[in-house]
């Protein structure tokens, strides 16, 4: 392995903003702890958290990095005295603090998996974020399982192409809301069972038609005034998983119909929960979902590049997910050829 070098090239911003407020620039490479490793990126995912720190809305939390960036894929170039099972020149991808859009990104040995089967660097750099997401708010947290119905809001994003691609190795029936015809279609190349659009207005009747019973999970990304028809729309015992307040963090809900029908609930987000917890995802992925990609199935799991961009355009990609046209992830190429 050759000699590391003292500084790297990442991506920072001065001042919350729009896009334009990232810039490159250069500090000493990061320091790591004996549980983590360094890992030189060779691509980094772009995701929504990422849209909400830069402009103030989501600061890191304790000891993580302030760079944007929350997964890579690339190779380990050091190894903290207690890591175990990776050791130099592993290629992988990895759930990392902060700090991926740089050429050096520090992590936990135990948030790092081995690249699937048939899956490039490029698309590998797209799975941690969402799959650690998918696997641990819609199956662990909402307790999805094969013959249920799950509903998920957003489905043509990144997070939910992910949720639809896994609830479909696992034999679930399901339902995607996204906001035109073009993005319906792509959610339905991808498996999806029944698609809807957003803004018609009876959308409760036409979840109804296709659910009679009403449907056992909501993955919901919207909040907002989503929240009371997603209350209409579970089944007697159903759960309600909130990880996203794209249509607002307040909503006006009838109680009744969560005591009616014994609803549960929940939310969380995945950056500020704990090494331990993260890891139990890890090892859901690496024993439940990883096995899959070597089956002939498995390649649905793969996951769809919208668009790459170089480290130094970040700001095009930020556009372009707030511009909200992508259907798919996106990606920041890093290493240079």
């Amino acid at each position: 392995m050759s000699m590391l070098p003292t500084h790297y090239t990442h991506v920072q911003f001065n001042a919350p903003g729009g896009p334009e407020v990232l810039e490159l620039a250069q500090s000493p490479l990061p320091e790591f702890a004996p549980d983590q490793l360094l890992i030189k990126v060779e691509y980094a995912g772009v995701n929504g958290p990422d849209i909400a720190q830069r402009r103030g809305l989501y600061p890191p939390p304790p000891g993580a990095s302030e760079i944007l960036g929350l997964e890579v894929s690339g190779t380990v170039v050091a190894v903290g005295d207690a890591v175990t099972g990776w050791q130099l020149g592993d290629r992988v991808c990895a759930l990392v603090p902060g700090g991926g859009y740089g050429e050096y990104v520090t992590t936990w040995g135990v948030h790092c998996l081995p690249i699937p089967t048939g899956v490039t660097m490029a698309q590998a750099a797209a799975l941690p974020e969402t799959f650690f997401t998918v696997w641990g708010h819609m199956f662990m947290r909402g307790g999805l399982k094969a013959g249920e119905t799950v509903l998920i809001h957003g489905g043509s994003g990144g997070i939910g192409s992910a949720a639809v691609t896994l609830a479909k190795q696992f034999a679930v029936k399901v339902l995607v809301t996204c906001g035109c015809q073009e993005k319906i279609d792509y959610c339905l190349a991808l498996g999806a069972d029944h698609g809807f659009n957003y803004h018609d207005e009876d959308l409760l009747a036409q979840i109804k038609a296709v659910a009679p019973q009403g449907v056992d999970l909501v993955l919901d990304m919207a909040s907002g005034d989503l929240i009371d028809l997603n209350l209409k729309a579970l089944a007697i015992e159903g759960r309600l998983v909130t990880i996203a307040l794209q249509r607002g963090r307040r909503a006006e809900v009838d109680v009744a119909l969560l005591m009616a029908k014994r609803i549960c609930w929940t939310g969380a987000t995945l950056r500020p929960q704990s090494v331990a917890a993260k890891q139990a995802i890890a090892d859901g992925l690496r024993e439940q979902v990883w096995p899959k990609f070597d089956t002939q199935e498995g390649c649905s799991l793969v996951p769809h590049l919208y668009a790459e961009f170089a480290l130094g355009d970040a700001a095009k990609a930020h556009a372009l997910m707030e511009s909200g046209q992508h259907r798919g992830k996106l990606v920041l190429k890093v290493a240079n050829d």
